[in-house]
């Protein structure tokens, strides 16, 4: 038997070594591993990200001050090239990349207005032609803004798309097309282009796009530093800028192996006089972004500020510029490992400065195989190993080995820039540790759970069930527990019984009572206890329910649907209709098993049942089916509609409370009953501000859609009041003495 037992046992083991391995070798995702991967990088990219900020790299911010300065995007041309101006002119930097397309003519200037007069209306007149061909220079915006840009290291943004049409014009592939054959690259591919006008990108000194490589969870981790078009190869505007900073050195691919045969890309080499930058890539021949950490790790100047002479002299002097915007209405926020709304204009700086510093992040091709040979070590260890340990010698094992994976792979992170995979590692030493517990667990209680089962015999089976699954811990000792417990009761129940016989009374009362128990065990209740025709219940204990609340309102409203269909029944029989009051309240209160040695009882006590109890009574004053006291309200989330009765005070405390009735599920009620449910509360609340007479407009407009009973208490005390108005201290709480 115990062999057949650990032979099960490491079945389990292999079972789920299996199932990662799958996971680990790419035949299977698992999307939680997946994404606890995904987790674990951004942690440990902003527990080690340095920090600072990186004078090297400005960014031109287009911010919301610019925009209510110079107007809405996109401004006019002129006023781009007056930047240019400004950046090299009177700041000299030394590189301007725009994180914008310009992919439309600039029209803002009226040119083509003058020029249709020039051909047309005004074409006789000499004079009008020669002003026109004085100010057709000047008013050719686009033409100002290239050349502005002339013979200046400025680079051009553009993206690529998949739709039907390009427009623009795209600069120079890097690779032509076939270099990447025989190489199965997963390049991200595209269809079309949204490129600069011709006459931009024709002496712009370069230009690279701008499209992120968005992870499956949304996140912007990566950028591909290539990408195809048309068998052609483009670069991204991060390496553009690179590239231009170091004089356009070629692109050489690097692969894994130098023959012909599969060999998948490593990275992307750009060779120099003194040394080769080498960029390490993935598989999407994407870049991993080195984020310095939140926003502003790079200085941010103001786009007015620089079209207006405001920075100060320095400010950009030989720094490389990037001109994009944080403005939200602009789109190009992104979410990162360090917020949700990331400027892709800075997402780019932080890649430029992390390959100009060699510092990027490089998931080789290797990591699987490390991943998959990982996975085989530790199922070795853990199937062989852990069964034969005690538990706590079990434990200390399983946590050393999560230090030791932890360890290793900060490790290669820290200093060899290496992001290998460990989630999958970790849940799987977690999971099977727990297997392996449980597994031990379940044998080892089973004689427990056998003794569990004696004490079905005075305990209610939802107790019992509780205790064979978790009979260690468990304990019948009385705690205190958040719950909900519900009264009810027959109304007019003495003159019922006085008309019946004994038999047919019991008959009755069996019939009834076992109706309600029913729904009571539908919603997940225990019955406490019957209390000659009253009924008490309770939610929340012995099993642990976040819905208890809910759950005792909608045992309430079952509750009267199922006496509808029992009366039906009654009168059948010949016995009278039956009419309950139900009263239910939320709180702290103690539960456990109490009695004396000869019966004991599993139950609850406390002030929040008292007033539970009270509530009962509460209907029948005010004509109401069923009474819920505030304290169940917050716990109900909206869930029902709430019908807001009064604020009171019972007989035995001194608080006021308001008190509630349940009128149906939120999701089910039509708008008729919303808004007889608005304008009982507008009512409520003249009441309370003592505009009697408006009140009592209100409550008569109201007539037959609410409880007679309610109608009339409310409409008897807004007469009293409005012939004989309360004290000046009234607080609209009504004492109620009955109990």
């Amino acid at each position: 038997m115990r062999i057949r037992q650990q032979i099960s046992r490491h079945l389990i083991g292999l079972l789920l070594l299996a199932l990662f391995l799958a996971h680990a070798g790419h035949w299977l995702r698992i999307d939680l591993i997946s994404r606890l991967d995904a987790i674990i990088y951004d942690v440990r990219l902003r527990l080690t990200a340095p920090g600072g900020v990186d004078e090297r790299i400005v960014i031109i911010d287009i911010d919301e001050k610019s925009l209510a300065e110079e107007g809405r995007w996109p401004w006019s041309r002129d006023r781009l090239a007056q930047l240019v101006e400004q950046v090299f002119s009177q700041h000299h930097a030394r590189l301007l990349a725009f994180d914008v397309v310009f992919a439309e003519a600039d029209r803002s200037s009226g040119i083509d207005t003058l020029e249709n007069l020039a051909q047309n209306n005004l074409r006789d007149i000499p004079r009008f032609q020669d002003e026109m061909a004085r100010l057709r220079p000047t008013l050719d915006y686009d033409a100002r803004f290239a050349q502005a840009i002339a013979k200046r290291p400025v680079v051009l943004g553009y993206y690529l798309g998949h739709a039907e049409f390009s427009s623009g014009a795209l600069p120079e592939a890097v690779l032509p097309a076939g270099s990447l054959a025989g190489h199965p690259v997963a390049i991200s591919q595209w269809r079309s282009y949204g490129g600069n006008l011709p006459q931009l990108q024709r002496v712009a000194h370069a230009a690279g796009y701008f499209n992120p490589l968005v992870d499956f969870d949304g996140i912007f981790r990566r950028v591909p530093l290539l990408a195809e078009y048309q068998g052609e190869y483009y670069e991204s505007l991060a390496l553009a800028v690179v590239r231009a900073l170091l004089d356009f050195p070629p692109v050489f691919p690097g692969f894994t192996a130098d023959s012909d045969a599969y060999a998948g890309m490593e990275w992307l080499d750009l060779p120099g006089e003194k040394i080769t930058l080498r960029l390490p890539v993935d598989a999407n021949v994407a870049a991993l972004i080195p984020y310095r950490g939140p926003q502003g790790s790079f200085p941010y100047v103001s786009a007015s500020d620089v079209l207006h002479g405001r920075l100060p002299k320095g400010a950009l002097t030989d720094r490389i510029v990037l001109l994009g915007t944080s403005a939200p209405g602009l789109v190009d926020l992104r979410a990162t490992p360090f917020g949700v709304t990331y400027p892709g204009v800075e997402a780019h700086a932080n890649l430029i400065a992390g390959m100009l510093d060699q510092r990027l992040l490089h998931k080789p091709e290797y990591a699987t195989g490390v991943d998959v040979l990982t996975l085989c070590l530790l199922g070795a260890c853990m199937i062989i190993l852990v069964p034969r340990l005690s538990a706590w010698r079990a434990t200390l094992f399983t946590l050393t080995l999560l230090a030791s994976l932890l360890g290793i792979n900060l490790t290669f992170w820290l200093y060899g820039q290496l992001v290998m995979p460990i989630a999958g590692s970790m849940l799987f030493v977690l999971l099977l540790y727990i297997a392996d517990m449980s597994w031990g667990y379940f044998f080892e209680s089973h004689n427990k759970r056998q003794l569990t089962r004696l004490f079905g015999q005075y305990v209610p089976p939802e107790l019992v069930e509780q205790m064979s699954q978790d009979p260690e811990n468990y304990s019948m000792v009385g705690r205190k527990a958040e719950l909900s417990v519900l009264f009810s009761d027959i109304r007019g129940f003495t003159a019922i019984s006085e008309t019946l016989p004994p038999e047919e009374l019991t008959a009755l009362m069996n019939f009834y009572l076992g109706a309600m128990t029913q729904v009571i065990a539908s919603t997940r209740g225990t019955l406490d206890k019957y209390i000659g025709d009253a009924v008490m219940a309770f939610w929340g204990a012995p099993m642990a329910d976040e819905m208890h609340a809910h759950h005792a309102v909608q045992a309430a409203l079952n509750m009267q649907t199922r006496l509808d269909q029992l009366n039906r029944e009654l009168q059948q029989r010949g016995w009278p209709a039956l009419r309950i009051g139900i009263g239910i309240n939320s709180g702290w209160m103690t539960v456990g098993d109490m009695g004396s040695p000869l019966r004991q009882s599993y139950t609850v006590m406390g002030d929040a049942v008292n007033l539970a109890s009270r509530l009962e009574g509460v209907c029948k004053q005010y004509g109401v089916n069923i009474v819920l006291g505030e304290a169940c309200c917050p716990l109900l989330k909206d869930a029902y509609l709430l019908r807001e009765i009064d604020s009171v005070r019972v007989k035995g405390r001194q608080e006021a409370l308001r008190i509630y009735e349940p009128i149906i599920l939120s999701a089910e009620a039509d708008d008729a009953t919303r808004e007889t449910l608005a304008s009982w509360h507008r009512m409520l609340t003249l009441y309370r501000q003592q505009a009697w007479d408006a009140a009592l407009v209100l409550l008569n407009s109201l007539e037959g859609r609410i409880p007679p009973g309610l109608a009339q208490i409310f409409s008897q005390r807004l007469h009293h009041y409005r012939d004989k108005p309360p004290a000046a201290d009234w607080d609209g709480v009504s004492d109620l003495s009955e109990k």
